[in-house]
């Protein structure tokens, strides 16, 4: 994908997806329903930012799509990243699996990979 013209730079649009893994290690939830969380988030998030211009050329290019799927190691974590990504005005979707009332993923909308990687460089790919 290419910046805007007249830069002369390639840049991806990357989304993240951060899932809480003690869902699967500590809480015992079934690796099906957690795949679901990050399902829902990503949707969701994609739903709230269909018109931004990143989203649009992201979906343009379906079948390239990146994603990068990261672990939170628990429901502080995620909520604290939740917190930093608001103050810093990044685009997120905090996905809270009710009736539990549970914050157990979010997403970011697409963003150019080195716009929000340094929020996301701590965490590790999920695994």
């Amino acid at each position: 994908m290419a910046a805007p013209s007249g830069s002369g730079v390639s840049r991806r649009l990357v989304q993240y997806v951060v899932v809480r893994s003690d869902l699967i290690h500590s809480l015992s939830w079934p690796l099906g329903a957690v795949i679901t969380q990050a399902c829902h988030a990503a949707t969701a998030v994609i739903h709230l930012h269909y018109a931004d211009p990143d989203t649009q050329e992201y979906l343009a290019e379906l079948d390239s799509m990146h994603k990068v799927v990261l672990q939170a190691p628990d429901e502080t974590c995620l909520s604290e990243l939740s917190a930093t990504l608001t103050e810093k005005g990044i685009e997120h979707k905090l996905w809270v699996e009710q009736p539990e009332n549970m914050p157990t993923c979010l997403a970011l909308k697409p963003y150019p990979k080195d716009a929000v990687q340094p929020f996301l460089k701590k965490l590790k790919l999920f695994k």
